[in-house]
């Protein structure tokens, strides 16, 4: 923990004093259910910090974190002393679950050992704290109950003996509505698929489309996190996101003597940029990157490194803070099956350990996705197999997602719709132009099969050039690293990818960086590079969340005769009767098809260019009852590159 401020210790010492006398009037009865105990133990938990701890409960349970809604709360437990190279494998050999549950919730949360339970900042690799953390959804008491096993792999197969002390442990503590507002997530509450196109936030009742980086794949592999290195023994390809130094602020959190301030920097940039979501590899032993492994080497998949991963959380835990979701890509393509593969592609031990500790450390986090890996290349039956196992696993049902080959969607996810699996969307790899079609595709493949999947795109383009930089940046100056022109610009981007998406009816996009071109997929530590992709993102965004009631709207590009959807020039989003959204790509001008429907509509433009406020063109209003045009834009210049988007609203 960094070292705190004068200032912060005095408040500090101030309120252990006084939550300690408190807490003295109430510890016999906090495991009760009387009106004082009731009454007291909020009083006292909300007197602590976020980064403030209880004193221990009479059964030896130390509870951390601001008791409220959504937030992170820790407890941890002393149990048997063990390191990460015991012969008794803390990760194998032991299996603690704690039972959260109030009226109507009920919660199994796995939980892990924590070592000295600062390892953080330690980087110790033993010790006996074991920890568990939770998000509740709810307001007023919580009753919590440990169960803890021992005995060979119980972490996987069950069974086991209760371990002395721990096991049978139980208590309560009262939880606070959160008090967040703005983008942190823990003002909206936690994401939740609902059977829709879109994840929702489940207080605030929001929906969520992302905008964000695909790139670079080995984020995680970063020099500021303990024991990390390529795969080779060298920094090769390690980052350290100095560019970003700068970006990070007082205030902000680090580890082991100011280090991540160059990661925390970075998440600082993207939010800064109105971007919402980032993704990672958490496994490539063996792929491009090389450099990301949770273990404690890249090819020890049974021991865990627990301080690598309890600063891995202190990032996480930003990003939540600052509205940004985790991408969480569960291993790069190479390691699917053989040797660098976990159980060399099946779901046995190393895999089911793999994807418990995944959950069990970071499953608490309000906004994120479980990825299957990365151009998966699995059977049907393991892909089956690994969702299964993540959603029996998972306490807070997360979204589960596959990314796989364009060739190869229809192979891998055709077999993966409807009840034949738990998956709940795609990510989608495509070509630019494509981004639309595909994203309307699996859209309504999956309503047809009963279950609505959130399909995003993910990847774009080929892999040698993915999504330019800008202009300017280290150089670049429209030609690739072997002198030849790049035949795609940030505004056929802009239009067939990040438009194309969201016109579908999809959940948003993630740029992927070529590795033809400055600042790639695999050495990207600087997100300026895309600095003009991040305020088309924010435009896009800010126009669907102000103005459209998205969730409602679907795909109806036969409204502007585009029946057959394979013309990217023009796109329709509608909910029929009430509100129209129309892309232009160029200075194409179309009709609108309002037969059958009443009544007289506004008519407003919206620049996605330069974003702002809506604007008027050359027509204000129309009326409904048969095809109308929409007239021109308001600075119309037959300039092929000007896109608009024209939005009609029933007066």
């Amino acid at each position: 923990m960094p070292a705190l401020t004068h200032k912060f210790q005095f408040r500090r010492v101030v309120l252990a004093f006084v939550a300690t006398l408190l807490f003295a009037s109430v510890t016999a009865a906090v495991n009760k259910t009387s009106d004082t105990a009731a009454t007291m133990v909020p009083l006292v938990n909300l007197l602590l910090d976020e980064e403030g701890e209880s004193p221990p409960a009479s059964n030896g349970v130390r509870v951390s974190g601001e008791r409220r809604v959504w937030h992170r709360i820790t407890l941890d437990v002393d149990g048997p002393q063990l390191s990460e190279t015991s012969t008794d494998n803390p990760f194998t050999d032991y299996r603690l679950d704690v039972i959260f549950e109030n009226e109507s919730e009920r919660f199994v949360v796995p939980g892990f050992f924590a070592a000295d339970g600062n390892a953080a900042n330690t980087s110790a690799t033993s010790g006996k704290v074991w920890r568990v953390r939770f998000a509740p959804n709810q307001s007023g008491r919580w009753r919590y109950s440990y169960q803890f096993f021992s005995g060979e792999d119980v972490a996987i197969l069950g069974g086991g003996s209760p371990v002395a002390r721990v096991h049978g442990l139980s208590g309560s503590f009262s939880v606070a509505p959160s008090n967040k507002t703005g983008r942190d997530f823990r003002a909206k509450g936690r994401l939740q698929y609902v059977g829709e196109r879109y994840l929702k936030h489940a207080g605030s009742g929001d929906y969520f489309l992302k905008v964000g980086s695909d790139a670079p794949e080995g984020l995680l592999g970063y020099a500021d996190f303990d024991d990390t290195e390529h795969q080779n023994g060298t920094d090769f390809r390690v980052k350290t996101f100095a560019a970003h130094v700068g970006d990070w602020q007082t205030g902000d959190p680090t580890w082991k003597n100011d280090k991540g301030k160059g990661l925390i920097g970075a998440l600082n940039y993207l939010a800064s940029e109105g971007q919402n979501a980032f993704s990672f590899l958490t496994y490539s032993y063996g792929g491009d990157s090389r450099t990301v492994w949770p273990f404690i080497s890249g090819t020890e998949r049974l021991r865990y490194d627990v301080s690598k991963l309890a600063q891995w959380e202190i990032v996480f835990q930003h990003a939540d803070q600052l509205g940004l979701y985790l991408h969480f890509k569960l291993q790069e393509q190479e390691n699917d099956n053989g040797s660098s593969g976990l159980d060399e592609g099946e779901v046995g031990i190393e895999r089911r350990l793999y994807y418990r500790e995944l959950i069990a450390r970071f499953g608490h986090h309000l906004a994120l996705n479980w990825n299957l890996g990365e151009e998966n290349t699995q059977t049907t039956q393991q892909q089956k197999d690994m969702a299964a196992y993540i959603a029996a696993t998972d306490p807070y049902d997360h979204n589960i997602v596959i990314h796989t080959f364009p060739g190869s969607q229809e192979s891998v996810y055709r077999p993966l719709l409807g009840n034949r699996s738990e998956l709940t969307g795609a990510s989608i790899q495509t070509g630019y132009g494509n981004v639309h079609r595909d994203t309307l595709q699996w859209i309504e493949e999956s309503i047809a099969e009963g279950k609505r999947w959130i399909v995003a795109n993910d990847e774009q383009g080929g892999a040698q050039i993915g999504v330019p930089p800008d202009l300017g940046f280290e150089g670049y100056a429209g030609q690739d690293s072997n002198g030849n022109d790049v035949n795609v610009s940030q505004y056929n981007i802009r239009h067939e990818t990040l438009w194309g998406n969201l016109m579908a009816g999809g959940a948003g996009v993630e740029y992927y960086f070529g590795y033809r071109v400055p600042c790639t997929d695999l050495t990207c530590e600087d997100w300026r590079s895309r600095d003009q992709m991040w305020d088309y993102n924010r435009y896009a965004h800010e126009f669907f969340t102000t103005y459209l009631p998205f969730s409602e709207m679907t795909n109806r590009n036969d409204l502007i005769g585009n029946s057959n959807n394979s013309d990217n020039d023009g796109y329709c989003f509608a909910k029929v009767g009430d509100i129209y959204a129309v892309y232009l790509n160029d200075d194409e001008r179309v009709s609108l098809d309002l037969t059958g429907v009443g009544g007289s509509y506004s008519v407003a433009w919206f620049n996605p260019r330069t974003g702002g406020a809506l604007q008027t063109g050359s027509v204000s209003t129309i009326s409904g009852g048969g095809e109308r045009a929409l007239g021109n834009p308001p600075d119309a210049t037959n300039d092929p590159d000007e896109d608009w988007v024209v939005l009609i609203r029933a007066q």
